[in-house]
């Protein structure tokens, strides 16, 4: 569910009016957490990499003087674009791109992100390295990536729901290989030239009035959900959305908080 059908940009076309509604309650409290970790100033010039439809990129806006925003879907950018103006941010560059070509040239900002994107890239490696290259001498980078569906009970409530629909799909297991491996996720960007790499450990709690509006977050914002109903039909996914509903009325108590957790990866380009 989160390998490479999430690494194209259509699922995440599908998806981005009804992200950019519901996952700001999960994903905002991680792009501020981001935030806390790098020096940013009136002056600083700021990268956003697989920047979805701007959560770290529309704080960020308001504390710098500029933040560039890439990201493979064109709905995404789209979105992010009508909301800095609804917000009257000008100080925002947004185009579709490939975060592991930056079309920036090098040693240009102060400060680069990517959260929840970089580590769907097909080639880790090469998202790692144009972000460093992209870097200031004495830049930082935050990436941000999730731990393993095990240690999240958000998480393991939609997945319960997915297989109580359909016994196929199954909650994934820890991938060692992936960024949900701290280990993994430092070598990495140590390989990319960053030094002094921190990988720090972040949980934020979410909850929902109910079961209905639990599925209406899980609904709006899942794009494993969305590429699921726009493959399987109305009349399959009709018969899917019941037993995932029944599930989440049978396991989820109102006001229970569901949390979910998450590595932030800080690096340094060092000093010339």
């Amino acid at each position: 569910m989160f390998g490479n059908p999430l690494a194209v940009a259509e699922p995440w076309d599908l998806v981005a009016d009804g992200y950019a509604e519901f996952a700001p309650a999960i994903m905002q409290p991680f792009s501020a957490r981001a935030l806390e970790f790098v020096s940013l100033s009136a002056r600083s010039q700021v990268v956003d990499v697989a920047a979805g439809p701007g959560m770290l990129t529309l704080p960020a806006a308001e504390r710098v003087a500029r933040v560039e925003a890439i990201d493979f879907s064109e709905s995404m950018i789209a979105r992010l674009m009508k909301t800095a103006a609804d917000a009257g941010l000008t100080n925002i560059g947004a185009q579709v791109g490939d975060g592991q070509a930056l079309p920036f040239g090098s040693d240009r900002f102060d400060a680069g992100f990517s959260m929840f994107g970089l580590m769907f890239f097909p080639d880790r490696a090469k998202g790692f390295a144009e972000l460093f290259r992209v870097l200031r001498p004495g830049g930082t980078a935050v990436v941000s990536s999730w731990a393993p569906v095990a240690e999240s009970p958000l998480m393991r409530m939609m997945f319960g729901a997915f297989t109580a629909a359909d016994p196929s799909i199954q909650e994934p297991q820890p991938n060692v290989l992936s960024l949900e491996n701290p280990e993994v996720f430092e070598s990495e960007m140590r390989g990319a030239g960053f030094e002094a790499v921190s990988i720090q450990r972040h949980s934020i709690a979410l909850t929902f009035s109910d079961s209905e509006h639990l599925w209406e977050a899980m609904l709006r914002s899942s794009a494993p959900m969305e590429l699921i109903r726009h493959n399987v039909g109305a009349e399959v996914w009709a018969g899917r959305t019941a037993l995932m509903k029944a599930f989440l009325a049978a396991n989820y108590r109102p006001g229970r908080p569901l949390s979910t957790t998450a590595y932030l990866g800080i690096g340094h380009k060092p000093e010339y």
